[in-house]
């Protein structure tokens, strides 16, 4: 949640005409990381909480990519960002261990 309130206030100054472009599709992601997490932990089964956490882990990359190409495209300073990719990084090796974990007890299950 903190990375949501980040992007969003880091992303307040894009040009106007981002607003419908990168911006939505920054904001979307970086809201869709915890989104599904939570979704996947309220599900019925521990399946379907993994399958939700690989969602949400592959939405760290793409918010990953979309912060580097507002640096590449000069919307916003490396420094600004520099904060957010540390963030993510953190956010992905949390969602990676829990992965790796929940993962364990599935396994475990089957048997």
């Amino acid at each position: 949640m903190t990375l949501v309130k980040e992007v969003y206030l880091v992303t307040a100054d894009l040009p106007n005409d981002e607003r419908f472009g990168l911006l939505s599709q920054i904001r979307r992601c970086a809201v869709s990381i915890p989104s599904n997490i939570a979704e996947g932990a309220g599900r019925n089964s521990k399946n379907e909480f993994y399958q939700f956490l690989g969602i949400a882990f592959g939405s760290t990359y793409e918010l990953q990519t979309q912060l580097q190409l507002l640096i590449d495209l000069n919307f916003i300073s490396e420094t600004k960002i520099v904060p957010l990719k540390a963030l993510l990084a953190e956010i992905q090796k949390m969602i990676y261990s829990l992965k790796t974990s929940l993962k364990i007890i599935i396994e475990v299950n089957l048997d």
